[in-house]
């Protein structure tokens, strides 16, 4: 069907309960599913490396899969807060067919006023946007492509882990 690259968000690693969601329902959609840990993670470090650090480490690791293990495949990218931020940044450089954010961070909590909003609406493919109803990190605005579904909960998804897996399994089923 296609492949699936997911990438966690700055505090977690790749097994986050929404992360674990959106695989099992990609994989029963017939998905070939990747999640990949930044190298800074890898390295034993907590705090992630600067934005444009973060991007060409996605890009590498997007692009050597794309020669073995999804070759071939239409291509998914996504990630979980920060990660949904780099799948964004990067959609168009790695060749993916649409994006997947899983609790994207529009602003810091607290600071709207400092929106990434702008990282959204440069994404002109397919994107799904999960979040929490009671999101500290505010709420992404619809767009021509984007299609933001609102699950119970806050920015870690994880009170109603059926409604992400229902709603990644429903997008993707219509994507191709």
């Amino acid at each position: 069907m296609g492949a699936l690259v997911l990438g966690h968000g700055a505090g977690g690693g790749v097994t986050a309960p929404d992360l674990v969601a959106a695989t099992k329902a990609a994989r029963g959609e017939g998905f070939s599913v990747a999640l990949v840990e930044q190298p800074y993670r890898v390295a034993g470090r907590r705090s992630p490396a600067p934005a444009n650090r973060l991007d060409e480490a996605w890009v590498a690791v997007v692009e050597q899969l794309r020669e073995s293990a999804v070759q071939g495949l239409p291509l998914v990218v996504g990630g979980r807060s920060a990660g949904a931020r780099v799948a964004c940044r990067t959609a168009a450089g790695t060749g993916a067919v649409a994006v997947l954010c899983l609790a994207f961070p529009v602003h810091a909590p607290g600071r709207p006023d400092k929106t990434r909003q702008h990282e959204l609406d440069a994404v002109e493919l397919p994107v799904l946007v999960v979040q929490g109803e009671r999101d500290p990190f505010g709420m992404p605005a619809d767009g021509p492509a984007r299609r933001v579904v609102v699950v119970a909960g806050n920015h870690s998804l994880s009170a109603d882990l059926e409604a992400v897996g229902t709603a990644v399994r429903g997008w993707l089923s219509q994507l191709f």
